[in-house]
């Protein structure tokens, strides 16, 4: 029989003996990144904030957007899950830049490298079946509990769809363009910036959409390590058998969902 999992286990307490210092910087790196943008969240006024949104929203996504941005976001202070909303949006947007930090540079990389796209996309297809729970395993051992974990599992889980849709938004930019750019003595740097990425943007703002969709739906699993938020709401609904704090939390979650996907979907169909 072959025991593939004891290997992993090796390979994960070496990591965990040998690398613990670097660990406990990223710790507390990440854990004050995100403490740092909860606090701003919590430190601005629920009625102003709910305003903010819903001004947001009418600009990128149009007047019906808007009202139900402010109708759903009354509904969750209406119920008294605002705390709770804020941390989740704290937790998500943290591993959203931090997924978008390494996932779109990556992006780049293997849709201006094939032989780079061929080694990255196994990875990316291992970190998208993977089932979502087998990620708090490594993210304990390296980080305790707590959100900081949490955005660990997050980025893994929600990394890969920008870094596809990059490689796919780059691929997908006319050659004749990128030959007629290069015969007028444009360097690489100025191919990627000025006509690269510009061209490919929409696509890459529909991974950025995607990335946070995943991620919501991951810091929602990530309540099973501490992570706090509307996931930890829902939790309990489950293991107390509190059916209505389940499905309030539940209802809690697809309004900001909605709310981040129609957002999100107004900056890709921007001009």
């Amino acid at each position: 029989m072959i025991n593939i999992g004891k290997y992993i286990e090796m390979a994960i307490n070496w990591l965990t003996e040998n690398f613990a210092g670097l660990f406990d910087v990223i710790n507390h790196i990440v854990g004050g990144f995100i403490d740092g943008f909860q606090g701003i969240l919590m430190w601005v006024p629920f009625y102003l904030m709910i305003a903010g949104i819903a001004a947001l929203a009418w600009w990128k996504a149009g007047k019906g957007t808007a009202v139900l941005t402010l109708l759903g976001l009354l509904l969750i202070w209406g119920m008294g899950f605002w705390v709770q909303t804020m941390q989740t949006v704290a937790l998500v947007l943290s591993s959203t830049i931090i997924a978008l930090l390494f996932g779109v540079p990556l992006g780049i990389w293997t849709g201006r490298n094939d032989k780079a796209a061929k080694v990255i996309r196994p990875v990316l297809d291992l970190m998208q079946t993977m089932p979502a729970f087998v990620y708090l395993i490594p993210a304990v051992l390296f980080f305790g509990l707590g959100p900081v974990p949490g955005a660990f599992a997050t980025v893994i889980f929600a990394m890969p769809p920008v870094v596809r849709l990059t490689d796919l938004g780059i691929r997908q930019v006319p050659e004749d363009i990128v030959e007629a750019t290069r015969s007028f003595g444009a360097t690489s740097g100025q191919l990627l910036f000025k006509v690269q990425l510009p061209l490919a943007l929409p696509t890459i703002m529909a991974g950025v959409n995607q990335t946070i969709m995943m991620a919501l739906s991951m810091v929602v699993i990530a309540a099973m390590i501490s992570a706090g938020g509307l996931g930890e709401i829902v939790l309990k609904g489950i293991t107390q058998m509190k059916i209505g704090l389940g499905f309030e939390g539940g209802i809690a979650v697809v309004i900001l969902a909605i709310v981040l996907d129609r957002i999100t979907q107004g900056f890709v169909r921007r001009k």
